[in-house]
């Protein structure tokens, strides 16, 4: 299974602001050049976090991200589940042993295991080494913004 730019893109922007100490703000142009991304692209997937309540954005001056709930709520497998379209990996409508046939039953326990798995996880999990992050997320930030 290979998972979609737009849910790669999702679990970094929570990564760089889950890095952060709370309070502290990121900017969507601080996370696009950190990972060398389309600004563009990263507004989209930052305003879906917002309104799943993965995200929250403050407006105006001083602005940012922030997480919207605590990272050891957030679970890998609510993001993927929330970020991803349609899990099943085969097409079974044309298939003239569709009828018979017990992979589709094989292939859709695969999947639950696969989501199981990412549902034992949270962002927290994810940012155990947190000051290394950081210190990753510096080297690459723009040199008017601090982690």
């Amino acid at each position: 299974m290979q998972l979609t730019r737009y849910t790669d893109y999702a679990v970094r922007v929570l990564l760089h602001v889950g890095a952060r100490d709370e309070g502290d703000l990121s900017s969507i142009a601080e996370i696009a050049q950190t990972y060398d991304i389309s600004r563009n692209h990263l507004m989209k997937v930052v305003q879906d976090l917002g309104q799943a309540g993965f995200l929250e954005t403050v407006r105006g001056r001083g602005g940012g991200l922030r997480l919207g709930r605590q990272a050891n709520e957030i679970t890998v497998g609510e993001v993927v589940r929330h970020t991803e379209t349609g899990f099943q990996l085969v097409d079974c409508t044309n298939c003239i042993v569709r009828t018979a046939c017990t992979l589709p039953r094989v292939f859709n326990e695969a999947t639950r295991a696969f989501l199981d798995v990412l549902d034992r996880y949270t962002l927290a999990d994810a940012l155990t080494r947190r000051d290394d992050l950081r210190r990753i997320f510096r080297a690459f930030a723009p040199t008017d913004q601090a982690l």
